[in-house]
């Protein structure tokens, strides 16, 4: 069971991910992006976009309302995708074709969950401060996407 904090140590969040994951797609992710979305500092929006075709469509989030489709290849989410690879963002102005989905938006962190080579989803983190995501946060965001692939039959 959740019990909100002052603050987290990623480990013990880690953990509470494991815990609130039961199997099923739509409820698991949205539970573990509202988990996220309350217990870390700094965070305007927090959630999915699952692949459908050529496109990533909104799924489970938190945060203001969200652009419903992103093309692969486009903006820091459509990148991720494409490129199967991490994408940390220190500042979205300066990333080539970024979409501005929320104007206070200042620096990203995008995950893709890929299984068996395909991607299948990317979990998306925007913040309101510049700089906001390290490489412990990359590392930590790419174990809560391991643990989805583990725990779900996607």
């Amino acid at each position: 069971m959740f019990v909100k904090k002052e603050s987290y140590n990623l480990d013990e969040l880690l953990e509470e991910v494991r815990h609130i994951i039961e199997g099923d797609l739509i409820a698991d992710l949205a539970n573990v992006s509202s988990l996220l979305y309350s217990a870390l500092a700094d965070v305007n929006w927090l959630g999915f976009y699952i692949l459908k075709g050529k496109d990533l469509i909104v799924g489970p989030f938190q945060g203001q309302p969200a652009c419903v489709r992103i093309p692969l290849g486009k903006g820091v989410c459509g990148t991720a995708a494409l490129e199967k690879k991490t994408q940390l963002v220190d500042n979205v102005a300066d990333f080539p074709g970024h979409i501005a989905c929320d104007a206070v938006t200042k620096s990203e962190i995008v995950v893709p969950i890929i299984r068996d080579g395909q991607v299948l989803a990317v979990l998306d983190v925007d913040s309101p401060k510049l700089k906001r995501f390290s490489k412990t946060d990359k590392d930590f965001f790419e174990k809560v996407v391991s643990q989805i692939l583990v725990k779900l039959n996607w």
